[in-house]
């Protein structure tokens, strides 16, 4: 066994819908978009990740760019499959190794997934020589990346909003108690941009564009104490055909994200009037903890504050805190083995 320990990479995987996450001996090795270019013509993966990202809305009809994840689950299971094995292949430090080494992989997957897309996710890492495969699931891990000791007889609230789905989980002595996954988040935003901008600009912008606007400009209320200056936008005239260019304000963003993030809202809502009184009270000295990339717009904070009337924080580094709490649980195999999912 001291051999095959010798022999076998430990390797955390937080397998995102619009961010793939990989950490090996304690450092992010892989941050990079969950997006796979295909030519069409031989079926090969040209590119993969960042590459594949630069070439989305700019492809000729041979080449196409698939995303494999969708709403937080395995869209399309052979890009997925190539897409980890290329990532996995590209790990510096495994790169050097003659061979594949075996992999113990703990992958962190959506609350709300079904028993054959759990499958799914196991079967594509068991392809790519993972020995030991463990899951977990995405708010528990979002807990322990935060700092949260989740083994403590008390309740805690995540909402991690992610690219494809929102989870909202109550969590209490390393279980998780009542929790909601919308298929709100970081995705609808953007084709939430894309329609505004289409509707009230006659300006059709491409994905990458909005997912632009987004980071940028992008807010979820009208009243920002440091706002971000104006943003100049180009895309095509729907009316005359012709590249142009307009000037967008936060406000406006905040305007096409609101009933979005209205929905969102009402889900932790929903979630909160099913918790059990005693962690109900927990939480109302505890707050509301909230992790990915997400909770990086701007004033979400304030607005949910607002409508829960309790404390909201976010997560430092936020686009991290899943990745680096499922990478806490494969170094600590032993002590959470009982929340992982084998």
């Amino acid at each position: 066994m001291g051999f095959f320990d010798f022999m076998t990479e430990d390797i955390a995987i937080d397998l995102g819908t619009a961010n793939t996450l990989i950490i090996h001996n304690d450092k992010v090795v892989i941050d990079c978009p969950s997006i796979v270019a295909r030519d069409r013509i031989t079926g090969k993966i040209i590119a993969v990740g960042k590459e594949a990202n630069m070439m989305q809305g700019k492809t000729h009809e041979n080449i196409k760019t698939i995303r494999p994840l969708k709403d937080g689950v395995i869209a399309d299971f052979d890009a997925s499959e190539k897409m980890l094995q290329m990532l996995i292949k590209s790990i510096p430090a495994l790169k050097k190794k003659l061979f594949t080494p075996a992999l113990r992989l703990v992958i962190c997957i959506p609350s709300g997934i079904t028993e054959v897309e759990m499958r799914a996710v196991k079967e594509s890492a068991e392809r790519v020589n993972g020995k030991e495969v463990y899951l977990i699931h995405e708010p528990m891990a979002a807990a322990i990346g935060i700092g949260i000791d989740i083994m403590q007889p008390k309740g805690n609230m995540i909402v991690d909003i992610g690219g494809g789905t929102t989870e909202i989980a109550v969590i209490a002595l390393a279980g998780i108690v009542c929790d909601k996954s919308v298929k709100i988040a970081g995705d609808v935003f953007t084709n939430d941009i894309i329609y505004y901008m289409r509707t009230q600009h006659n300006l059709f912008v491409g994905e990458t564009t909005a997912e632009k606007i987004k980071i940028q400009i992008g807010a979820a209320i009208e009243d920002l104490e440091s706002p971000p200056e104006d943003m100049s936008v180009q895309g095509r005239d729907l009316l005359t055909g012709k590249p142009k260019q307009v000037d967008v304000s936060y406000r406006e963003i905040a305007k096409a994200l609101d009933k979005s993030i209205q929905r969102i809202e009402d889900a932790i809502m929903e979630t909160l009037s099913q918790t059990p009184p005693e962690l109900a009270a927990d939480i109302y000295n505890t707050g509301i903890y909230l992790a990915g990339g997400g909770s990086m717009l701007r004033g979400l904070d304030r607005r949910i504050s607002l409508k829960t009337d309790l404390p909201v924080y976010i997560a430092e580094d936020p686009l991290r805190a899943v990745v680096r709490g499922t990478g806490m649980t494969l170094k600590n195999l032993a002590k959470y083995k009982n929340i992982l999912i084998k």
